[in-house]
């Protein structure tokens, strides 16, 4: 099982996004559904059904 952090406010509902994409940002009306859409949100991430997504990536120097 894969976890992924996410940043998340409530004001008259619940907003926020991933933290790998903060970028895409969704919504809902309880906790609950805030989660579900941001999962929606990483399955239409990593399948290339939104194209010229964004990513993290991180360089080791010596």
């Amino acid at each position: 099982m894969e976890k992924h952090k996410y940043v998340y406010y409530e004001d008259d509902g619940f907003f926020g996004f991933l933290q790998e994409f903060p970028d895409y940002r969704t919504q809902g009306r309880t906790l609950d559904e805030l989660t579900g859409n941001l999962k929606d949100i990483y399955l239409d991430l990593n399948s290339n059904a939104v194209p010229h997504v964004y990513h993290i990536g991180e360089l080791e120097f010596a």
